[in-house]
């Protein structure tokens, strides 16, 4: 089946099957969270993004193979509900960006800075810091070598415009320079999204608005 990227909480997952990856989307929680489970197809070996809230069901996506590794995407509690919980039954590493693992209140393993290369057994994925929604937020960008890349942007990027920065002037100009800088300006149309809460998009789909979001200061 094609993938959508269309999930409810307590619907099914949806998966984006790639040449090297298989990326796993499910919707949890009060807020409609979103979850992704990465499979490396070359080891089998897991890595989740975002253990966002409902464990029994993030648990019973990574099924028995447990996962390696657990990257938090940014500080906010939607978005750890669950990390105690899963890296307490899997033994995870934990990952944050270095100025938001303070404020996540499971220990962080693997403090995450910009340029850094996260990796799901043979697949690399580089983090980049997106400073604004909050300090430390990291995004995930996976170069597929087979086609596209594939952006996985926490709360910094959504389908119609930048992360929540609570009317901050200066953190909405923080926010869509690291958008603009180090997505769009380095990134492809092409680029698939996928986004910390909601349905996916394009970057393509995405960059005909950027003057408009700036105009609009959110």
């Amino acid at each position: 089946m094609t993938y959508s990227g269309e999930v409810t909480v307590g619907g099914p997952a949806d998966v984006h099957e790639l040449k090297d990856l298989m990326i796993t989307k499910v919707a949890v929680g009060p807020m409609n969270n979103n979850a992704y489970l990465l499979r490396c197809r070359a080891t089998d070996e897991q890595l989740l993004i975002d253990a966002a809230n409902d464990a029994h069901t993030l648990l019973g996506t990574i099924g028995d193979d447990g996962i390696a590794s657990v990257v938090t995407t940014h500080r906010h509690g939607d978005h750890w509900q669950a990390l105690a919980e899963v890296v307490a039954a899997t033994g995870a590493r934990t990952h944050a960006g270095r100025y938001d693992a303070e404020g996540i209140p499971v220990p962080t393993d693997v403090l995450v800075d910009d340029g850094d290369t996260v990796r799901v057994g043979q697949v690399e994925l580089t983090a980049r810091h997106l400073v604004g929604h909050t300090p430390g937020s990291v995004v995930l960008v996976y170069d597929d070598p087979h086609g596209h890349p594939h952006l996985f942007t926490g709360d910094c990027l959504f389908p119609g415009g930048v992360g929540n920065t609570h009317k901050d002037p200066k953190a909405f100009a923080s926010l869509i320079h690291d958008v603009e800088t180090k997505i769009f300006d380095v990134l492809p149309d092409e680029t698939w999204v996928y986004p910390g809460h909601g349905a996916d998009t394009t970057l393509g789909a995405e960059r005909p608005h950027l003057p408009e979001w700036r105009a609009r200061g959110w």
